[in-house]
């Protein structure tokens, strides 16, 4: 009969290598869409969940036929799932009236799952979890961004002359299009001299009903007089 707590090096060498590639596909998928954590952070994560569990697994089998010690396999990998919660939120970003990073925080947290699962040998919900996740963040974000993009926070930056009315005219022309306007700031980016008219950076938080009207918003934007440039941006989960 095999003993439950040896393991030979051939099949160590399994485990970690699969841990490599599909923490690597799904690390893969965030660095094409420019996150924080990306490909190396996310092979890391899992390489390290899957060497946790083998350790909490067949670590400490010389211990076994010890008196008074009995061995729980699940110790080590129950720290991983709590402790990966301090990574994940390093790569969380509350902005204004958004936040940021929380899908990648979620894909950081079942990546440490996969890896504990290839670790104790649990092979084919590992790899079926990892092309559920892969489905999850790249085929149903294309979905999201066809069908719920309106429903996305972006974010107007505006430069222009300090000069009175300028504020009124662009919230009226966003106004005009069915912009929803959730937050504004405004910088002031005085140069000191009473003489010269110094500049402003004005930052909408806005939903656009169709991702259709931006390029209209900018021409119509960049039009009014003072304004010297804008940029639209769209928040990242």
């Amino acid at each position: 009969m095999t003993n439950p707590w040896v393991i030979d090096q051939l099949h160590i060498t399994i485990r970690l290598l699969l841990a490599l590639f599909l923490g690597g596909l799904i690390g893969f998928e965030r660095e094409v869409s420019s996150h924080a954590a990306g490909l190396r952070t996310h092979i890391l994560v899992c390489v390290g969940s899957a060497l946790v569990m083998l350790l909490s697994m067949y670590g400490f089998s010389a211990f076994v036929n010890e008196v008074n010690v009995r061995l729980d396999p699940s110790r080590l990998a129950a720290q991983v799932i709590s402790g990966i919660g301090f990574l994940g939120a390093g790569t969380i970003m509350f902005n204004g009236r958004s936040i940021t990073g929380l899908t990648t925080a979620a894909s950081l947290w079942v990546v440490a799952g996969i890896g504990l699962a290839i670790g104790a040998g649990f092979y084919y919900p590992a790899i079926l979890s990892c092309f559920m996740v892969l489905i999850s963040l790249w085929i149903l974000n294309k979905v999201e961004h066809k069908y719920f993009s309106g429903k996305k926070v972006r974010i107007i930056k505006i430069q222009a002359t300090d000069q009175p009315g300028t504020l009124g005219l662009i919230t009226t022309l966003l106004g005009k299009t069915n912009v929803d306007i959730r937050k504004i700031a405004m910088e002031d980016q005085g140069n000191g001299d009473e003489d010269e008219v110094g500049c402003i950076h004005i930052t909408f938080y806005v939903t656009i009903p169709k991702p259709a009207v931006i390029v209209t918003i900018l021409e119509e934007i960049n039009k009014i007089s003072g304004v010297i440039g804008v940029t639209i941006e769209k928040s990242k989960v």
